[in-house]
């Protein structure tokens, strides 16, 4: 049990990277907002220094927009070790770029890139594969090591346990090896159809691509947060004859319905979510896919465990995907699972055969130019779906909590800097988050 709680707690090896800013500051001694962590549920706006190029392969750029993911709540609540008060947060942004480095060729100032959220040398076995994020050059992070036995690739924003690197909710960010971690876009895509290029768009694509989606499949998600209802899109284009989504937000089901065109179960409501699938789907799912959240246990079991370190994530539906889905069936997952588990159904994995999938950070290289020139620009999959608030820079951290406790149905919010373009039509105009948030 303590070994748990010591593992659970990021005691089991220190992490060998710099606590210190990860960047140089300008000579002018210039200074720019951003977004940092300091604590459980305290993140705040800091002058910190503006980024200026270090290295000849790195470009920095002003960010035009960035956002909060669901993901970003783990930070929030001090779930994922290895942060550091100061951390400058977010791993979802684009914007122009501002300086570049001597070896920098295909990019230049004042052009419109995408960042992807993982930071990818471009030059190891898995980055010529577009594996961007398995890359093995970028975090040096022995903690990680220690709990995978190996590490992803560094990530913007997201702690020491992806190597520290400053991330995009700020004014200025500096991506190392700019080259092959910026995606210029086209002037007629607009920033609010191109920014979830780096995260969300190649991220949902992924889990239904990797885990299998066919046509005719019958598919159950569980989380219709904008994962899910990106992911219940893409198996619709896929082939899918069905989708069943999982959740228990009125304004999630409400939505998946109404706008994503699929059926839904109130697991609020349904509280046996297998029962209720076996009589929507005799014979059981052909996919099951995982796209909630690990730090939310619906049942007093897990909660306890929670609450005395005895686990980080819960199997609860992971438990469900594995007895939903048919002999043989697929689960994949990509909610962002952290740690370890207990009650894990392996028996059931086994006796059914079912396919288990770790479907593993998505590797945005490899499909955000084909989302963006196959999808995108023809217009058959249009990512302003998901965006229901826009807000400026300035109420980056009111707007965490109310993303956390999920006001006035916030899910996807455009933030916007000084450098922003007016809001596209169509799109939520600037609000301020006092202004709807109670």
């Amino acid at each position: 049990m303590q070994a748990a709680a010591n593992f659970i707690q990021g005691q089991m090896g220190p992490v060998d990277v710099d606590v210190t800013p990860t960047y140089k500051g300008r000579g002018d001694g210039s200074t720019m907002k951003a977004l940092a962590w300091f604590g459980t549920n305290d993140v705040r706006m800091i002058d910190a220094p503006v980024p200026d190029i270090t290295d000849p392969d790195d470009v920095v750029i002003r960010v035009t927009g960035s956002t909060i993911c669901g993901s970003d709540l783990h930070l929030f609540h001090g779930e994922i070790m290895a942060l550091q008060k100061g951390d400058i947060l977010g791993h979802e942004f684009m914007g122009k770029v501002d300086r570049v480095g001597p070896n920098v060729k295909n990019l230049k100032p004042g052009q419109r890139v995408v960042a992807s959220f993982q930071i990818a040398c471009g030059k190891c076995s898995y980055c010529q594969k577009k594996l961007s994020s398995f890359c093995d050059r970028t975090n040096n992070s022995s903690l990680m090591n220690y709990m995978y036995g190996h590490r992803d690739a560094g990530f913007f924003g997201y702690s020491h346990f992806t190597g520290g690197f400053p991330g995009g909710q700020a004014e200025y960010v500096k991506v190392p090896f700019g080259e092959v971690n910026l995606l210029p876009i086209p002037d007629e895509v607009r920033d609010e159809q191109a920014i979830y290029l780096s995260d969300v768009l190649p991220t949902s694509y992924h889990c239904v691509v990797d885990t299998g989606v066919k046509e005719g499949d019958v598919v159950g998600v569980w989380g219709l947060g904008p994962i899910g209802q990106c992911v219940a899109r893409w198996a619709k284009l896929k082939g899918a004859s069905r989708v069943i989504g999982i959740d228990q937000v009125p304004s999630r089901l409400q939505f998946a319905v109404e706008k994503s065109g699929i059926e839904v179960i109130d697991f609020s409501k349904d509280t046996d979510v297998v029962k209720r699938l076996q009589e929507l789907v005799p014979g059981g799912l052909d996919v099951a896919l995982d796209c909630g959240t690990f730090h939310e246990p619906k049942t007093i079991a897990h909660k306890i465990q929670k609450t005395l370190m005895l686990e980080t994530d819960v199997s609860e539906t992971a438990n469900e995907m594995i007895t939903s889905v048919k002999k043989m069936g697929r689960c994949g997952v990509i909610a962002a699972y952290a740690g370890i588990t207990n009650q894990f159904n392996i028996g059931a994995l086994m006796e059914k055969g079912v396919r288990f999938i770790g479907n593993g950070q998505a590797p945005v290289h490899l499909y955000w130019e084909e989302i963006l020139n196959d999808y995108i620009i023809p217009g058959k999959f249009d990512p302003t779906f998901m965006i229901t608030h826009r807000v400026p820079i300035d109420d980056l951290a009111k707007l965490y909590s109310a993303f956390d406790r999920r006001v006035d149905g916030v899910e996807k919010v455009f933030v916007e800097t000084q450098f922003s373009d007016a809001p596209m039509i169509g799109c939520p105009k600037t609000s301020r988050v006092d202004s709807w948030a109670n």
